[in-house]
């Protein structure tokens, strides 16, 4: 497996396929034993993966408290990225939930304990509660990485613009930068690119990716009666075949997993790390790992590329719909635009 320097602003190398452990644990009624979640974990270790990503929420802090388990005298091999924001104990308050920053406070000595560590390499704010202000936030993220209880914090969830603003005020105030952001990405789910990703590639953030697989869909799994997440976890995050053009997806990636001879799991994750992002891979037993872990010793061919960029496209949204278009790059350029050597790399 290869290493990937985590966004631009850290030098913080972190393996192109992240274990998730929302499987870890059985108290949410559907995962992984902590023998299971031992053979994951040294599997995936031996393959040379190093980056871990939890939530306090995952099985209601069983999850964090496998990890403390597993790794408790390998510590110093992962990077542990954990989240806050629905803390670990079901019903726990207005005060304990949400981005505050006392919810953030409570909830990051809470993980602490459950994962036996001083530290939490990456810290996500879980997602957006839509009423705490981001200098709130980011003040609060700033304290936890002086106090070094944190090295690295994270938006998942949040949308481009809030991103961008915690960006600014956070290079403005001399605070701890943003290193990553997290977002669903996969090939039935890409309104990502619309915003997000461009606005990570801009800012030097590391991307990572969650439910590469659209909950399961692109295994093809479903269509061989498999359940899954179809009934598991009150079908959370699962994408339906519900439409023309994702029945077009799945028989893409069937097509290309048949002609390359790997699994369809192995080349819906190599798709998204062909797109820039780290995918997070979610196994709740060793088989659906092995899958999983071809991804990173498979090199989609151009012309694979192409047919399941091509098949999953997406329709554009204003203001791209104005000024992507030629007449628009024209004009912005005096009519030079095919002259114009324009810039790898988003522009912020």
């Amino acid at each position: 497996m290869h290493y990937r320097l985590f966004g631009q602003h850290t030098g913080l190398r972190v393996s192109e396929l992240v274990l998730g452990t929302a499987n870890f644990g059985t108290r949410w009624g559907y995962g992984a034993n902590l023998d299971a979640a031992r053979d994951i974990v040294d599997r995936y270790a031996y393959a040379g993966g190093n980056f871990l990503d939890c939530a306090d929420v995952y099985q209601f802090g069983e999850s964090e408290e496998f990890l403390g388990e597993l790794l408790s005298a390998r510590r110093n091999e992962f990077v542990i990225a954990t989240k806050y924001t629905q803390a670990a104990a079901p019903n726990a308050g207005v005060l304990a939930t949400g981005n505050s920053r006392l919810a953030m406070r409570l909830s990051v000595e809470a993980s602490l304990k459950r994962l036996k560590t001083d530290r939490i390499d990456l810290y996500w704010v879980h997602f957006s509660d839509g009423i705490t202000p981001m200098d709130e936030i980011m003040r609060g993220l700033d304290d936890l990485v002086r106090s070094g209880k944190v090295l690295y914090v994270g938006l998942s969830d949040f949308p481009a613009w809030r991103a961008a603003r915690a960006s600014t005020i956070a290079e403005l105030r001399g605070w701890a930068r943003i290193a990553g952001l997290q977002f669903e990405h996969s090939l039935v789910e890409r309104t990502s690119e619309h915003e997000l990703m461009p606005a990570g590639n801009a800012l030097g953030m590391g991307m990572v990716a969650w439910s590469p697989l659209g909950g399961g869909l692109l295994s093809g799994k479903y269509r061989q009666g498999e359940t899954g997440r179809l009934e598991a976890l009150g079908g959370a995050v699962f994408q339906q075949e519900n439409t023309g053009q994702r029945t077009a997806i799945v028989d893409a990636v069937l097509a290309v997993a048949a002609e390359v001879g790997v699994s369809p799991s192995a080349v819906a994750v190599a798709w998204v790390l062909h797109k820039g992002s780290l995918p997070i891979i979610g196994p709740r037993t060793s088989k659906q790992l092995t899958a999983y872990l071809d991804a990173s010793e498979l090199t989609l061919a151009p012309h694979h590329v192409e047919l399941l960029n091509s098949v999953s496209a997406l329709s554009p949204i204003f203001p791209h719909t104005m000024i992507d278009t030629t007449a628009s790059r024209e004009a912005a350029a005096g009519g030079q635009y095919k002259r114009v050597v324009t810039p790898e790399r988003s522009v912020g």
